[in-house]
């Protein structure tokens, strides 16, 4: 249930920082939520020994670590950009 809440509130988090902006907007904290949630339910899945749940979440947190792998990366070259 914890997994199924933090996957859940990432669209709160995305439809709330896109009405501030008047644009589509997906924060960092929309990725972050995502690999939280997406790992706890995988580890459900894995518990349970259920494939479908396995396989439905391992695409999903692969795909969440790569952009928050693209994030740092940004991070990390606009702070080389500040020095």
């Amino acid at each position: 249930m914890a997994g199924q809440m933090l996957f859940m509130s990432r669209m709160l988090v995305q439809w709330v920082a896109s009405e501030k902006a008047r644009r589509s907007v997906v924060p960092a904290a929309f990725w972050y939520l995502s690999l939280v949630g997406g790992m706890i339910v995988l580890a459900y899945g894995i518990q349970r020994n259920d494939l479908v749940i396995i396989f439905g979440q391992m695409f999903g947190v692969i795909v969440y670590v790569r952009n928050i792998y693209f994030i740092w990366q940004e991070k990390a070259q606009h702070a080389a950009v500040d020095r």
